[in-house]
This record gives C-alpha cells, sequence and structure tokens, in this order.
C-alpha cells in the first residue's frame, strides 16, 4: 500500500515500521500534520494510558514511519531521535516548542493536551507522557 510512497522517498523497505495519522479525527490529522510539513513540529506526546499491552512504546531502532492525512495518503516519513516517559506537570517548555501547535508555549501546549486527554478520558495532572521527538526523512506537500 505504501510501496510508492517509500520507493519514492528512497527509503529502504526493510526498515518500514509503521504509518499513523495524528490525532482522533480527520481534521486534527491534517492541522498537525500540516504542522510537520511547515518544519514546525518534531515532536509529538501521548499519554502512556493509551498504550495496549500488545503496543509498543515508540523507540530509537532506526526504522521509520509514514505519517498519513485523513484520506490515509501517505505525506512524510519521520525517524524517531528522542522517547522519555514523563509526568504531564513535567513536559518541558523545549518539548512544547518542538511540539510546534499553537504558540509553542508551554502554556498553550498544556491547555491543548489537558483538553485532548479530557476528552478521551485519562486526564490528571500526574499522568505518564510519551513524549517522542522525530527528524522528517522525507515530505510530500
Amino acid at each position: 500500500m505504501y510501496e510508492e510512497f517509500i520507493k519514492e522517498a528512497n527509503l529502504n523497505p526493510e526498515n518500514f515500521g509503521g504509518a499513523w495519522a495524528f490525532g482522533d479525527n480527520p481534521q486534527m490529522a491534517d492541522e498537525i500534520l500540516e504542522l510537520v510539513l511547515q518544519g514546525k513540529k518534531r515532536a509529538t506526546a501521548s499519554a502512556l494510558l493509551d498504550y495496549g499491552p500488545d503496543e509498543d512504546l515508540p523507540e530509537v531502532d532506526g526504522k521509520y514511519e509514514l505519517l498519513l492525512d485523513s484520506k490515509g495518503c501517505p505525506r512524510a516519513a519521520i525517524q524517531t531521535s528522542k522517547v522519555y516517559i514523563t509526568k504531564f506537570n513535567k513536559v518541558t517548555e523545549e518539548h512544547a516548542f518542538k511540539e510546534g501547535e499553537g504558540d509553542r508555549s508551554l502554556a498553550y501546549w498544556r491547555q491543548a493536551h489537558e483538553n485532548f486527554f479530557r476528552e478521551i478520558g485519562c486526564f490528571s495532572p500526574d499522568m505518564d507522557i510519551v513524549c517522542e521527538e522525530f527528524e522528517v526523512l522525507y515530505k510530500r506537500s
């Protein structure tokens, strides 16, 4: 399904680690993907509780992943460069800036992510957050 994009990006098919879209709805997927394509977003965060028992946490393993738009089309290839777990209330200004959302401030990050985590029913100020930084290997604008 993604062979054409992988070939276009000149990536090794053996290092393919998966494909996914940001957020939990089509509009969010496209809005956040656009930040990656613009070069503003180089990090993301998720609730540790979102990972099921059979789902691996992101890791720095040399594999790349494809970012999909709301229609399921690959638009960028990324490779994880750093992963760590911290508490929601310990996420740093540096991480918030790298996420590239809103005004890139920690205050904006906290409000937007608190709203998102409340919507999916898992917010707590001391909840575990999986912070991931990535490099963009290829993008199709």
